[in-house]
């Protein structure tokens, strides 16, 4: 199990029903949650079959949403 982080710019409810198809369709994903809470809004991701940071960061540029690894 490996647990990925980003610093994004989903920043509210309406937000994150935008990116939940496209991270539910992302291959080895467990678990995912945004921290809408904290200033940097991190999404946590949970991965089973090697997920890289940068199939993330493109599967949420399609939804027009930004994230930077941390």
């Amino acid at each position: 199990m490996e647990t990925l982080k980003f610093k994004t710019n989903i920043k509210c409810g309406g937000c994150i029903a935008t990116v939940t198809p496209a991270l539910d369709t992302l291959d080895g994903v467990s678990k995912w949650g945004v921290d809408t809470a904290n200033p940097d809004k991190i999404l946590t991701i949970e991965s089973e079959n090697g997920l890289t940071a940068s199939e993330v960061i493109s599967t949420l540029k399609t939804k027009g949403y930004n994230a930077e690894k941390i």
